[in-house]
């Protein structure tokens, strides 16, 4: 069970607002990098995410360029989920692969600073401070696994393949 603050963002949040090209020299200092993530969305928002927290946005969150240090620094940052209407097909793939786990929903019913309730397993949501409950997809077993070990290396390392 996953529990937050969410932390809600718009449309098309492009893996260029996640992690500001300008700072690409921070790229083997993630957490330099991470002091960084979101900032020409929201600059405040590395300073009041705490780890636990969950990120929120609407349609196509993470598109553009792989940069797949993008959801390492939201997870360095604090962010333990991400719910958004639709995201990038490669920003999904890459979060799964660092351990950050994203769910697909309708997010509408969620508001900045909402207390949020997530159980990845069964794909429920239940927003504490309006009382609403979504459902997102169920992840499949496999992805819970690398969720659970962190990401996919150190699931790799543990098991050698992909064994359920």
């Amino acid at each position: 069970m996953l529990r937050g603050k969410a932390h809600k963002f718009g449309d098309d949040i492009s893996t260029d607002l996640i992690q500001p090209g300008r700072y690409n020299y921070l790229r083997s200092n993630l957490s330099e990098l991470a002091k960084h993530v979101l900032e020409d969305a929201d600059p405040a928002f590395a300073s009041k995410v705490n780890k636990g927290d969950f990120l929120v946005a609407g349609k196509n969150f993470g598109l553009g360029s792989s940069r797949e240090h993008a959801p390492t620094i939201l997870k360095l940052a604090g962010v333990s989920a991400v719910l958004a209407k639709s995201v990038a097909r490669i920003f999904f793939r890459n979060a799964i692969n660092v351990g950050l786990p994203v769910l697909i929903c309708d997010t509408d019913k969620i508001d900045d600073g909402d207390e949020l309730e997530i159980d990845l397993a069964s794909g429920t949501i239940k927003d504490l401070t309006n009382g609403a409950k979504l459902t997102s997809g169920v992840i499949p077993d496999v992805m819970l696994k690398i969720l659970s070990e962190g990401g996919l290396v150190p699931y790799i390392k543990k098991y050698k393949d992909f064994k359920i």
